[in-house]
């Protein structure tokens, strides 16, 4: 029995009662850790108490939603107000205007913003926006691009890109998405040229890929042969909008999108996605301008403008505001990275470390990766001893296939240092 299983007997109880009604024992398959997952009973800060009574410092902390971490007082306080005002409305209500009003002011390229309750609802709705824009039907994404479930860009995400990526997949709905890989310039403008698309899907940093930062002039091409073409550049900043800045990565990098995709920290914990844009395009949905169904872009969800999500998203964005949690969080992350890249230079371990801001990720290979093609060609067996050994150390990210992590306001120096000195200790006794 490993030392895991020793002491998570509870958990291994619960995963076995969880097999019985929920698929593989889990709600989300990146969640179905081996042997089985620990269940989580209390989440504050970035710690986190299973029901064994184990501590764990969290570097996953909501899938990179919570950056004020777990419970933070102020968002709980700004719920537990609204909680006997309604949980679900259904009608409008002023909390909806407040958010889009924060998201407005921040991100770049919005004028206007319609909510969804997922990020994959967000790149649906936000792509179908797109074509109707464009009156076309043909989209551009990258490879290993992660969007979601949405079937229309449910296509090369994982490596070898050509096969499926879902059994069930009806293959009509991608056979009008093409990829590229990333920071591959000539590549995308030839293929922008050769075929009248509705738009180019992008991360702006390649997210699920490990933080991987575009090279320099890579967005500002794309923005460029967007212009020459007619194609919209829609940023999937689910994952770096109010991450990596308060205007995203599009602030940060200084390429203004034709289109926004949105979700995690814009909910303060709390479910959500969004999309934003320019009034000229965002309008195609209003009903008014737009009375005729065949000329409207239809959009909806009995969850949208939830007034729980609204008023933890409006709090967190309030406390992002002064800018000081990104220079702590920046700094931690410049912290993680140079220390990694120490350890890894002084090892004999072959590992490189990628990532922008807060966001870090190791990668069992000597060269850096440009994309998620590169990626591939990490040393899967380093990956999982490396998770696991961490996890022995009561510290958690995921998944035990890609080492990636977020560092959130609680996270300390304390916590960097500790996570540095584990790697060490991995770095000298891995063996092959």
């Amino acid at each position: 029995m490993s030392s895991f299983e020793k002491k998570t007997m509870k958990s291994k109880e619960l995963y076995e009662r969880a097999c019985r009604v929920l698929p593989s024992g889990v709600s989300y398959g990146i969640r179905a850790l081996p042997p089985y997952p620990f269940f989580v009973e209390e989440a504050q800060g970035v710690k986190l108490k299973d029901v064994d009574g184990n501590e764990y410092t969290d570097f996953w902390v909501g899938h990179g939603a919570l950056i004020l971490g777990h419970s933070p007082k102020r968002v709980i306080d700004a719920v537990r107000k609204q909680l006997p005002n309604g949980t679900h409305i259904g009608f409008s209500h002023e909390l909806e205007i407040e958010l889009a009003e924060r998201i407005v002011r921040n991100v770049p390229s919005a004028e206007m913003v319609r909510y969804t309750t997922s990020g994959t609802e967000a790149n649906m709705y936000g792509t179908r926006l797109a074509r109707a824009y464009a009156g076309r039907m043909k989209m551009l994404k990258i490879e290993g691009g992660w969007h979601g479930g949405y079937d229309s860009l449910h296509k090369a995400v994982s490596y070898p890109f050509t096969k499926s990526e879902s059994a069930g997949l009806n293959p009509k709905t991608t056979e009008d998405t093409d990829a590229v890989p990333f920071n591959d310039l000539d590549i995308a403008r030839k293929r922008i040229r050769s075929r009248e698309y509705a738009c180019i899907i992008l991360e702006p940093v390649m997210c699920a890929a490990g933080f991987i930062a575009p090279e320099s002039g890579y967005l500002q091409g794309l923005r460029e042969v967007c212009d020459e073409t007619g194609t919209l550049l829609v940023f999937d900043e689910v994952v770096t909008g109010f991450r990596l800045a308060p205007g995203g990565a599009q602030e940060l990098y200084g390429v203004k999108p034709d289109l926004t995709i949105l979700g995690k920290i814009i909910g303060g914990g709390f479910p959500i996605g969004a999309f934003c844009g320019p009034t000229e395009i965002m309008e195609r949905i209003d009903q008014k301008k737009y009375p005729k169904s065949e000329d409207r872009v239809a959009h909806g969800g009995t969850f949208t403008g939830n007034p729980i999500s609204m008023v933890a998203g409006c709090t967190t964005l309030d406390l992002l505001k002064d800018g000081k949690t990104y220079i702590t969080i920046d700094k931690l992350g410049r912290r993680m990275r140079d220390g990694l890249e120490d350890l890894f230079g002084r090892g004999r371990l072959p590992a490189t470390v990628t990532g922008v801001g807060s966001t870090f990720a190791i990668h069992f290979q000597s060269k850096i990766p440009r994309n998620s093609a590169d990626t591939a060609r990490n040393d899967a067996a380093a990956t999982k001893a490396y998770f696991t050994h961490m996890l022995d150390r009561g510290i958690i990210y995921l998944s035990p296939n890609v080492s990636h992590c977020w560092l959130s306001s609680p996270h300390t120096t304390e916590d960097i240092e500790t996570y540095l000195t584990a790697t060490e200790e991995f770095v000298r006794g891995y063996k092959p």
